[in-house]
């Protein structure tokens, strides 16, 4: 039996390898959440309904978790954490849909999370500067200059984790489903997809998280 999940449409273009199923539900996702704010922010009343009600108490929630984490910080990078949190969500899901092979979540390719935590990485770092100035690497000599390699050891390790974390897990729940559907292809694969369901909410959110916690460690003040 071979497994299609984690296998990629691999095209070289100019001494480069490109994932193009990848590349293509990369687009896909970003597609969506542009329809689904369009939809979200037209026509808006101050008693929302339909989309806008469900994208409203979508962001609402995750601003009660993650605010905190940033105080006065927060309307900075709301927008982006939003979009990371969206952007991974629906990008998880899409790829449990059921297809003929044609569907894949962005999120099983590490090239895709290693990309979001990389990106996430300089975001931390801009933010600190912004609101902290060029001081804001001497965190980095602290407590002793000689810590600067455990520190940068540690700067490295957060996108690392972020990447593997949630590639592994959306990678390894699209395996154990396409196994489910080929071995026994009625009851378990349909509460294995429920529980995937869930799952790929609960890493988006993750994710969102572990972000704000490193803008949050990046802008907090000193006493």
């Amino acid at each position: 039996m071979e497994l299609h999940a984690g296998h990629h449409h691999v095209v070289q273009w100019m001494g480069l390898s490109f994932n193009m199923d990848t590349l293509y539900m990369t687009w896909l996702v970003m597609g969506f959440i542009i329809v689904i704010s369009l939809i979200a922010t037209r026509g808006r009343s101050m008693v929302p309904k339909g989309v806008q009600n469900v994208v409203e108490s979508l962001l609402e929630s995750l601003t009660a978790q993650l605010q905190p984490s940033l105080g006065k910080h927060w309307g900075l990078v709301s927008s982006i954490l939003f979009t990371y949190f969206l952007f991974i969500l629906i990008g998880n899901e899409l790829g449990l849909l059921p297809s003929p092979h044609i569907l894949a979540s962005p999120t099983n390719d590490i090239n895709t999370t290693l990309g979001l935590a990389l990106a996430s990485s300089i975001i931390v770092w801009f933010v600190g500067v912004k609101v902290k100035g060029p001081g804001y690497f001497k965190h980095y000599l602290k407590p002793f200059a000689p810590f600067i390699v455990i520190n940068l050891m540690e700067e490295v390790a957060k996108p690392a984790t972020l990447a593997f974390r949630l590639f592994g897990n959306i990678l390894a729940g699209e395996i154990l489903l396409e196994l489910l559907y080929n071995l026994v292809p009625y009851a378990v694969p349909l509460i294995w997809l429920a529980f995937s369901l869930v799952i790929g909410i609960i890493q988006a959110f993750i994710f969102a998280m572990l972000v704000t916690s490193y803008l949050g460690m990046a802008v907090a003040e000193e006493h």
